[in-house]
Order: structure tokens, then sequence, then C-alpha cells
């Protein structure tokens, strides 16, 4: 945490660090800025800061058109120091409020809403809808500024149900209309025919090639391709019960410090939705420099080294249960075909994506014989099949910002699913930074060290980090676990 003259000097510096960290709002023109933004420094006693973006607009101000805080890089929902904060703020990101009510999303916690709207406003300093209304706007504004989607559409997309509410919400918040916003459209926009581009930016350095070559080795056939540099993948997103599928494109965009993530156009309206799976997939809110201060002399050969995510939690644990005691390329192999026996079919202009992942009330229903019919022993065909009921039944929610102690302990209770795959699972679907698979035999093997509870002893000066730490030893072998 910064005092308010440490950030007016970030400001005077414009020091990239402390970009998205922070925001600085200018009383003289009600517009808040990122502290990289290129305009003229405003006077000290001009300056307000605020933390989050929310309590920003909250406060009366608007985003500065130049510096865009929308494309601000995020911070990591771990850093979120209050678990029911961090479930909340999860719910919202996954845009749970579009479809139900805040009295919904506490009754989903099991506290009253009372509570939670007290704990949310403790930790950010703006209520649950306060801060949604906020992810929505700026989605619009980078929606109608980036593309030529239309503006009933960009409506639709921001979880807006009706046109009215969001053209007020525009002129409440932003003192402008739709049409104003587009104004500021770059000519190079594309064209809808292309699909619709979003950028997304990260803190430097970012490993994009690391990231890359770990995805690819795992890349599930018919789901997932690598090609020409860029992560190719289907997907399949629900809301307000009608499901959505379609596929999308990720490239590097290394000069701007930005991913960019190109939708086919039937995903546009759950386009909110995606892109915060997609920076948990290419860990996009992660803080090298406040890392590798801890990792210390371990990340020195990798320091822009990143902690894979997923884009499906369920697929990711699968392809972990798969992945026990065999080969990574073998594991691959066996994911394909339950994706040919299980999945859904669908065209994309890639003729290596060719289906969508099974959901897990689709394996529920298949009968253990005709998982393990596809080459799967019949013991790992049983926990696949376990973990799908358990997620069906909703005794088990695989999703970043619960409480992640609960959640190993109910995987761990389903026959088949270990420590190590319990902590993989946590490392990447729960994208819990602190997770360590200290059983690894890559593990082992980088430590030099056989016994597990010596292996512990040694990562406690990782912690919280360690998840990072377990990357950064496999990149030391040959041939990464």
């Amino acid at each position: 945490m910064l005092s308010a003259d440490q950030s007016y000097q970030a400001v005077l510096t414009r020091d990239a660090r402390f970009d998205g960290r922070f925001f600085v709002a200018v009383k003289s023109t009600m517009i808040y800025c990122r502290p990289i933004c290129r305009v003229k420094t405003p006077l000290r006693k001009n300056c307000s800061f605020f933390t989050h973006a929310a309590e920003a607009e909250v406060a009366g101000y608007r985003p500065c058109k130049r510096c865009r805080p929308e494309l601000a890089p995020g911070a990591s929902l771990m850093e979120v120091s209050s678990e029911l904060a961090r479930a909340t703020l999860s719910y919202i990101s996954q845009d749970f409020l579009a479809a139900e009510s805040l009295a919904g999303l506490a009754v989903k916690l099991g506290i009253t809403d009372r509570h939670m709207r007290k704990v949310f406003q403790d930790e950010f300093g703006v209520s649950p809808v306060e801060y949604w209304q906020t992810q929505r706007l700026l989605l619009a504004k980078q929606l109608l500024t980036d593309t030529h989607l239309p503006v009933t559409s960009v409506a639709m997309a921001s979880g807006f149900k009706s046109l009215r509410r969001f053209n007020v919400a525009l002129k409440e918040r932003y003192r402008m209309t739709p049409t104003e916003l587009r104004k500021l459209q770059k000519s190079k926009v594309e064209d809808n025919a292309s699909g619709f581009t979003f950028r997304l930016a990260y803190r430097p350095p970012f490993d994009w090639e690391q990231i890359l070559s770990f995805l690819s080795r795992r890349a599930i056939p018919g789901v997932e391709a690598i090609q020409d540099g860029a992560y190719f993948r289907t997907i399949r997103v629900s809301r307000q019960q009608k499901e959505f599928t379609g596929f999308m494109e990720v490239r590097h965009a290394a000069e701007e410090k930005m991913i960019s993530v190109r939708l086919s156009d039937e995903l546009v309206p759950v386009c909110g939705v995606i892109l915060d799976r997609v920076k948990r997939l290419f860990d996009l809110s992660a803080d090298p420099i406040a890392i590798n201060a801890v990792l210390g002399s371990l990340s020195k050969a990798r320091p822009g080294l990143r902690v894979p995510g997923c884009f499906n939690s369920f697929e990711m644990a699968v392809r972990a249960i798969l992945g026990q005691q065999i080969s990574v390329a073998g594991a691959s192999t066996l994911a394909g075909r339950l994706v040919a026996r299980f999945g859904t079919p669908i065209a994309t202009p890639l003729a290596s994506l060719k289906y969508i992942f099974p959901s897990a009330s689709r394996i529920a229903t298949a009968k253990v014989a005709e998982i393990g019919s596809l080459g799967i022993t019949g013991k790992r065909a049983q926990t696949v099949s376990a973990l799908a009921q358990a997620i069906q039944d909703g005794d088990l929610l695989l999703e970043p910002g619960h409480k992640v102690e609960g959640t190993l302990r109910k995987l761990r209770k389903i026959p088949g699913i270990g420590e190590w795959t319990a902590q993989y699972i946590a490392m990447r679907g729960l994208s819990w930074p602190d997770a360590f698979p200290h059983t690894d035999l890559g593990i082992v093997k980088a430590l030099k060290e056989k016994n597990s509870r010596k292996i512990l002893e040694l990562t406690e000066k990782w912690r919280p980090w360690r998840a990072y730490a377990a990357l950064h030893l496999w990149s030391t072998l040959e041939k990464t676990s």
C-alpha cells in the first residue's frame, strides 16, 4: 500500500510498476487516469488516489480517454485479503449478477446479503453492485472504442438487459452517449467480418514462449491448438440459461505489452466472462517484480515466467487425472479420445478444432465402462466419473476465489485423487499461487531431495508464491514435468 505522497511520486515518474495498482483522480477535471498517463501531470493538491476504478467512478470521476483505465492490468484475485470478498468478486467477474440478484449471490455463498455487502465494502470501498456496474461500463467503453459492434449489442454484451438502462448508466457515470464514445474510435478498428479483437494488458516481463510451450505440450486434440505462435481453442459459455459456443485466438502483442484476444462473432455476448477466463489462463494479473523478490535467485533465469491457468476447471482437472503416472503426450491422446467420444462437435475455420470439451453433466451420465473403453484404466475412469458427479451434484466447486483448503479436502476424498493431483488442480484450476505439488518427481529431481517433509520445509521461503517456484524448478530440467 502506497501513501498519497508516494502515489504522487509514481505519477510524476509515470512508474509502470504501479499501473493498475491505483488510479489518480483529478478534481479540476473530474477525470481519473492510470499512473502512466502521458497527459500533463496535475498539481498534487488536485489529486486523489483510489485502489480500484470503481471507487473513482462512485466518487464522481470518469475514465480518461487517453490512457484508458479499462486497459490497465488487473490485480490478482488472490491479493484480496478476505476469502468472502474474494469469492464474491469471483462470481461478479463471471457475470453472476447478470442473471441473479445480490440476495441470490449471498445464498450461493451461504451468508446474509448484509454481511456480504459489508465485507465487500470494507475490502473494495464500494458495494458489489457498484463494482459490477463499473466492470460493465468499462467493458462497454472498450467495445465502443475498439469494435464496430452495434450499440444494442454492446449493451447486451456488457450485461445490460435493455438499451435504455445502458444509455442512462453511461450518461450518469461518464456524462457521454454511446455515439460520443464511439467518436474516440481509431480508423484501424477491424471490420466485424474478421471477428472481434480485445486487448488485455500485463505487467512485464512476460515469458510468452514458455507459457505457450507449456500449453502446447498439454493441448487437448480437437479442443486446443497452437499454430503460428498463437493459441486457439473452442469455447462454451452459459449465460442466463443460454449456451454460447465458438472459438478464440490469443496472440502476444509484445510491443504493446498486451495479448490480443480474437473471438468468433457468436461469443461477443459473453465476452466479459471469456476475457476474465483468458486472464486466468495466461496469468495476466501476476506481478513479476513482487513474486521474484520472494523467489530470489530461483527466478533469475526466467523472470517473466507465469503459472498457466485454465479456461475450464473441470476440463483441466480431467486432464490432470488422465496424466497420472503416464507421459504428457499419452495424457493428451487419452483426452482427445474422451473429447471425440463425449464432446460436442463444432465447425471452426481451423481444421484441428472440432469439439467442445464435454461438460461435467455429460461425463456424469456416462458409464464408467464407456470411459474405460477409450483406453483409460478402470481406476482412472472411475475417478473421472466421480469428479464429474461431485461437480454435477454441487458437492464440489472448482472455481478460483473460494476456500482452497476446503476444496482440496473434497478433492482428496475422491478415490484416485492424491496430493499431487489435488495440488496441481489448485495451481492451475483454482489459480492458487501457493499450491505446490511436492511429491512431483520433477520437483524431487530439481531439489535433489526425496524426503517430502524436507521438501516442504525448503519451500517455506517461497510462500505465498510456491506455484511459481514449482514452474521455475520444472524449467530447470531438460524436460518440463
